[in-house]
C-alpha cells in the first residue's frame, strides 16, 4: 500500500537500505529491482504506525532467514536515518518476528496531519492514484419481476460505495444495471399480472401455482385496470401485461435505488442486446478462436480450456441461448466501450458461475485479471432478536423499501456495509435504531454530533489562525492523530481490495478514539492555547468522519 508524503519517502528509504545490504552480500544490484517494498498499517498499535514485510518477501532472493535479513536492513536504516530527509518524521525503527520492520512516527510528523486536514478539508484523502483508469461496476441487476430485496440492498450499498471510493482516487467509474427484460421469468410476470387482473375484473378462476404470488402483483394489476379498464379481460396474449409490469417494476426499482442514494449511469437492456445482433457476433468470435464445438445437436463452449470444471452449453438443441450467450456478448460490449477493468457484483447463488464468465473473458482475448467478480453474501435481519423471515407487504421476502422505511437511508446503507463483502451479514432493525453506544451507527453519528456541539459552544475561538500543535501530548490526543494520518492510506487500501468495509471499520476506530479522548479530557479547557489546539484536533476528526462516511453514501447529523 503506497501513497504520497511519508509513505513515498519510506519506500525510497527502504529500497536504499536493501541495496546497501545486497552490496555487502556481494549480490547483483539487479536483484534489488525484484525487491519491491510494500507498506501496511500494523494491526497492533505496539507494532508502530507503518510496517513492511520486505525481509520475509525477499529472503529467498538473498538466501538468508527473514529475521536475519530484517536485522541487516535495520542496521543500514539506523546508520542512514540521521542524514535522511525523514529523520524528523521517524521516532524509531524496530524489527519483530518473523521479520517485520516497523516504523514509529514522531509527534512532530503527526502534528503535520492537522495542517493537511485543515488545508484540504473535504479533499483530505483524495488522490490521483487511479487517474487514467476506466472501470465499470455492474451491480444489483435484479430481474424486473419484483421489488428489490435486502440482498439487492446489500449489493447496491457495496457497488455504490466502491464507485464513490474509486472516484475519490480519480478513477473514471461508471455504474451499470443490467436489465434481464426477456425470457421465462418475464413471461411468468405477464401471466401473473393477467391472472390477477382477470380476478379484479370478476373472473373467478384458480390462481396458477407457478405464478408470482407477491402482493405487488395485485398492486400492478390494480394499476393496469385503473388505467386501461376491462378491455383486456379476454386477452390471451401476455405481451401487454408483461410490458406494463416491466415498466411498473423498473419504476419501482429506480425509486427505491434513488431513495437509497444510488444512481446508475447506464441501464442496459438484454432485449436490446439481442436485437442488436451482438450476441451472434460475440459467439462467432469465440467460435473462430476454436472454443465452440457441436455435440448432441447443441453448441458447447470449451470453458475447460480456461480452468472451468466442465464445458458449457451455449446454444441449446432447440436453437435457444443459455444464460451464458448474452453474458458473453454483454461482457464483450463492456470492453468495447473502453473499460479496462470490469467489476461484477453478484449474489451467493451465482458463485459457481464465476469460472465460466472468467473463461469467456479469456476466450474473447482479454486478461482474466481485468474482470473482478465480488460475491455479496447473504443478509439476515432480526427485529428485537426475532428472525424476520416474512415481509408484511410481499408475503415472500423482506424488501429494501421496508428497511429504508424502518430505519432510514443512512442507517440502512451503514448496516449493509458492516461486514466484509464475503461475510454473511446479520443485523437487528431495533438495535440499529437504538440511541446506544452499543449501536455502531449511533456510535459514529454521535461522535460527529458531539463535535458539532463543542464547536458551537466555542464559536469565539478562531479555527483558522495559528495554533501550537505541540501542546497536544496526551496519549488519547496522539492516538487520534495517528488514526487521522491513516485515512488517505485506508481509502487506497479499500479501493485496491474492492472492500468498502475497510473504510467503515476505520470510521469506527476514529469514533472510538474520539470518545475515549472526550471521556478523559475537556476540549474547551482553562488554558487557551491548549483549548485552541484541541478544537483544531476535534474539528479534524469531524472533517475525516464526514469524508469517510460520504464515501459510503452516509450523511452525518449535526444534532442527535
Amino acid at each position: 500500500m503506497h501513497h504520497g508524503g511519508i509513505e513515498k519517502e519510506l519506500v525510497s528509504f527502504i529500497e536504499k537500505s536493501v541495496k546497501g545490504v545486497l552490496f555487502d552480500l556481494k549480490k547483483p544490484a539487479a536483484r534489488s529491482r525484484e525487491i519491491i517494498p510494500e507498506l501496511e498499517i500494523p494491526k497492533e498499535r505496539t507494532h508502530g504506525d507503518i510496517s513492511t514485510n520486505i525481509a520475509m518477501k525477499a529472503s529467498r532472493l538473498v538466501s538468508m532467514p527473514p529475521m536475519r535479513f530484517a536485522i541487516s536492513i535495520w542496521d543500514k536504516m539506523n546508520a542512514a536515518l540521521p542524514s535522511s530527509p525523514i529523520k524528523n518524521d521517524i521516532e524509531k525503527i524496530e524489527v519483530k518476528n518473523p521479520g517485520f520492520i516497523n516504523f514509529f512516527l514522531s509527534s512532530s510528523h503527526l502534528y503535520k496531519v492537522l495542517l493537511a486536514i485543515q488545508r484540504e478539508k473535504h479533499n483530505y484523502g483524495r488522490s490521483s492514484i487511479y487517474r487514467g483508469k476506466t472501470m465499470q461496476i455492474e451491480f444489483v441487476s435484479a430481474n424486473p419481476t419484483g421489488p428489490l430485496t435486502i440482498a439487492h440492498g446489500r449489493q447496491a450499498a457495496i457497488g455504490d460505495s466502491l464507485a464513490r471510493i474509486l472516484s475519490f482516487l480519480s478513477c473514471a467509474v461508471k455504474r451499470e444495471y443490467y436489465i434481464n427484460d426477456e425470457g421465462t421469468q418475464m413471461n411468468i410476470l405477464g401471466n401473473s399480472i393477467r391472472a390477477r387482473y382477470r380476478e379484479l375484473c370478476g373472473i373467478k378462476e384458480e390462481f396458477p401455482a407457478d405464478r408470482y404470488k407477491g402482493a405487488y402483483i395485485i398492486d400492478i394489476a390494480k394499476d393496469f385496470k385503473e388505467k386501461l379498464g376491462k378491455k383486456y379481460v379476454g386477452e390471451k396474449d401476455i405481451k401487454i401485461f408483461r410490458e406494463f409490469g416491466l415498466k411498473w417494476i423498473l419504476n419501482d426499482i429506480r425509486k427505491d435505488l434513488k431513495d437509497f442514494g444510488v444512481n446508475f449511469d447506464v441501464w442496459y437492456s438484454q432485449k436490446a442486446l439481442r436485437k442488436s445482433g451482438k450476441i451472434d457476433k460475440a459467439l462467432q468470435i469465440v467460435k473462430d478462436k476454436g472454443y465452440i464445438y457441436e455435440k448432441e445437436g447443441a453448441a458447447w463452449f470449451r470453458s475447460t480450456d480456461f480452468g472451468d470444471d466442465k464445458d458449457r452449453v451455449i446454444i441449446k438443441s432447440d436453437g435457444s441461448y443459455t444464460y451464458l450467450a448474452p453474458d458473453i456478448a454483454y461482457h464483450l460490449d463492456k470492453y468495447r466501450r473502453g473499460f479496462k477493468t470490469i467489476i461484477d457484483i453478484w449474489g451467493p447463488d451465482h458463485h459457481g458461475y464465476i469460472p465460466r464468465i472468467k473463461a469467456a473473458v479469456q476466450a474473447l482475448g482479454y486478461e482474466k485479471s481485468s474482470l473482478s467478480v465480488l460475491i455479496a453474501q447473504l443478509v439476515t435481519i432480526y427485529q428485537g432478536g426475532k428472525l424476520v423471515s416474512m415481509s408484511t407487504r410481499a408475503g415472500e421476502f423482506v424488501t429494501l423499501r421496508e428497511v429504508i422505511d424502518e430505519v432510514g437511508k443512512d442507517v440502512a446503507r451503514f448496516c449493509f456495509l458492516m461486514r466484509r463483502v464475503s461475510s454473511h451479514l446479520e443485523f437487528d432493525l431495533y438495535k440499529v435504531k437504538e440511541q446506544s453506544m452499543e449501536n455502531p451507527v449511533y456510535y459514529i453519528q454521535y461522535a460527529h454530533a458531539r463535535i458539532w456541539s463543542i464547536l458551537e459552544y466555542s464559536k469565539k475561538a478562531s479555527l483558522s489562525s495559528g495554533f501550537k500543535s505541540d501542546l497536544l501530548k496526551e496519549k488519547e490526543e496522539l492516538d487520534m492523530l495517528r488514526i487521522l494520518r491513516q485515512f488517505p492510506l485506508i481509502v487506497v487500501l479499500s479501493a485496491n481490495s474492492l472492500e468498502p468495509y475497510t473504510v467503515l471499520q476505520y470510521m469506527e476506530d476514529l469514533a472510538r478514539a474520539f470518545h475515549s479522548f472526550y471521556a478523559k479530557h475537556r476540549v474547551v479547557c482553562g488554558e487557551p492555547g491548549l483549548a485552541k489546539a484541541r478544537l483544531i484536533l476535534v474539528d479534524c476528526v469531524r472533517i475525516v468522519l464526514a469524508n469517510g462516511l460520504k464515501l459510503l453514501g452516509v450523511s452525518l447529523p449535526k444534532k442527535m
